[in-house]
């Protein structure tokens, strides 16, 4: 709180007002130094101080201003006709046509252009252009490439307070714009002036948007329809789910009702939710991801990844906050049959849930420091891991064109590209895309370009050598043969650590049923004296034959020793 004292006085109280006027130089007092004052004083040390008489001057590096640009179409049709003459017309264009091929300077300007054409085609005729002029040279192998990755663009959120890129996808038709959703998943770090748009990119243009999406609760996520590349569908930081057409503009066209929506964010729901967009009044269907399968609410996983394989449409899987993935049937009748298995393997969340396209029966996961690869048929672990990073690991994606490649981001802003077919240890090629968290990930169904979402709401466009997004020979059979093998390899430790269990609790049985059985003896008083009885009577039996035969051996000492005569 600051105080601010105001003093007020009348101006008659100043007294005279003083007048001031030019007069010459007059000394009124000249006081001479005195030799006696100077003990008095201390010193004061000399000091050197530089002057500089010019003016300072400072360097300064600037930026160029960004030349923006603008795409523009223009549809070109049939023109050159006269104004009087309408092209649609054939009468009227048959009449000029004959006008002007009876025109002189149209005769001429034929006549010198036949000749030029008839060169070319001459030429043409001459040079076969699909000749192989090296067709029986032995084809020379040429080293692999080493991998790379550059940056070819970088798209930033354009407002001034930055948000994290949650979300990536790309369009459908070639991939030549890519829809980003901005929101901040921070606990309690948002403010009333950040912005709630997300947006549509041109990949060649980043200096504006192509299209802004205004939703009213910030996005968490963003997808567009596989099938029409003028969809979209985004799920908001309060529950709703959301659907635009980019040809009706930046408002979205629907959006579910608050009180049908999800309870969380759409990345961290606690139930499964199925809409349709020509009703999003309110769910389809509703799935309580319980593990007890009894539909109870309180006990429920909290989801925060999902995978749905078009080519599999009666399952789908959800990664949940406790580590586990669950497996789901779309087409059970009961929610007790909707949930088949579970597969535990995380320490934390599972951030991210892919099925190999190649190989739909094996998926992968990230979560806490490791990326996984799973078999549908083992359920107690995953066929393959990768060693434990420093880093966390935040989203991970399969390569849509190589089977064997994969991509993982992690909090240190690294990507990392994995090819496990040439190291399973280590990744084949880690880039250094900035210096914050990398929250998303996706790649171009060309398997070239690469998109990473930061925490400063920056999108890095990364293309891939070709090494690596080019399928190579005999892959897919390799792969095949690894996954049968590391699949046969778990299925048999699976069943050997099934056997040491199962002895184990037959051995537990058994010692319990002891146990129990001693515990019921000592409690019947008939049981514990006939016992005693006869623990008795064997040791007075056996303390007798122990004296006898000390007795025997006595005689027979005292035989061996007698006297002779």
């Amino acid at each position: 709180m600051e105080i601010v004292y105001v003093y007020t006085k009348n101006r008659e109280e100043f007294g005279r007002q003083c007048l001031l006027s030019d007069r010459p130089v007059e000394l009124l007092v000249d006081i001479p130094p005195d030799q006696n004052a100077a003990s008095n004083f201390i010193q004061r040390r000399q000091r050197d101080q530089a002057v500089q008489t010019l003016r300072e001057q400072s360097e300064h590096q600037v930026n160029t201003e960004r030349v923006e640009y603008i795409s523009c179409g223009i549809n070109h049709v049939e023109g050159g006709w006269p104004k009087d003459i309408n092209p649609k017309d054939m009468e009227q264009t048959s009449r000029f046509r004959k006008m002007a091929e009876k025109d002189e300077s149209y005769m001429n300007s034929i006549l010198q252009l036949g000749s030029v054409t008839e060169h070319c085609c001459r030429q043409n005729n001459a040079v076969d252009i699909y000749q192989e002029y090296f067709e029986g040279w032995e084809e020379v192998e040429v080293s692999p490439e080493l991998p790379s990755a550059k940056t070819i663009n970088m798209f930033r959120d354009p407002n001034e307070i930055k948000r994290t890129v949650t979300g990536l996808s790309w369009h459908p038709d070639g991939g030549r714009k890519l829809a980003a959703a901005y929101s901040c998943l921070e606990f309690q770090k948002t403010s009333k002036d950040m912005s709630l748009n997300s947006y549509i990119w041109d990949v060649e243009n980043p200096n504006r948007p192509e299209l802004t999406l205004k939703p009213a609760s910030p996005l968490v996520s963003l997808d567009y329809n596989p099938k029409d590349p003028h969809t979209l569908v985004g799920g908001s930081y309060n529950g709703q789910i959301v659907y635009w057409d980019t040809r009706r503009g930046s408002q979205p066209v629907e959006f579910s009702s608050v009180e049908q929506s999800h309870r969380d964010p759409i990345l961290l729901c606690l139930q499964i939710l199925w809409w349709d967009i020509r009703r999003l009044s309110e769910p389809t269907e509703r799935l309580v991801l319980d593990p007890g399968r009894e539909g109870n609410l309180d006990r429920a996983l909290g989801a925060i990844s999902l995978e749905f394989e078009a080519t599999m449409p009666t399952k789908f899987m959800v990664g949940t906050e406790q580590g586990l993935v669950v497996s789901c049937n779309r087409k059970a009748k009961t929610p007790a049959e909707k949930i088949v298995c579970t597969y535990d393997g995380h320490h934390g969340p599972v951030y991210a849930l892919q099925r190999n396209p190649f190989f739909p029966k094996n998926f992968l996961t990230v979560g806490d420091w490791t990326a996984r690869i799973w078999s549908e048929d083992i359920k107690e672990s995953s066929i393959m891991c990768t060693k434990y990073q420093m880093s966390y690991l935040t989203d991970a994606c399969w390569s849509p064109v190589r089977p064997s490649v994969f991509f993982t981001v992690k909090m240190d802003g690294m990507l990392d590209v994995w090819d496990i077919l040439f190291n399973q240890s280590d990744p084949t090629l880690s880039v250094k895309v900035c210096d914050r968290a990398l929250y998303s990930l996706r790649v171009q169904d060309n398997g070239h370009l690469v998109a990473c979402g930061s925490q400063q709401g920056e999108t890095t466009l990364l293309e891939i050598c070709a090494g690596l997004s080019t399928l190579q020979k005999n892959e897919k059979s390799l792969l095949a043969a690894m996954f049968e093998r590391e699949t046969k390899r778990e299925k048999i430790l699976e069943a050997r650590q099934r056997e040491i269990r199962l002895k184990e609790r037959s051995r537990s049985e058994q010692s319990r049923e002891e146990e129990i059985g001693r515990d019921d003896g000592e409690d019947d008083p008939d049981q514990l004296i006939a016992r005693a009885e006869s623990d008795f009577c064997s040791l007075v039996e056996g303390g007798l034959h122990r004296r006898e035969r000390r007795e025997e051996d006595v005689l027979r000492v005292s035989h061996s020793y007698s006297p002779t005569s």
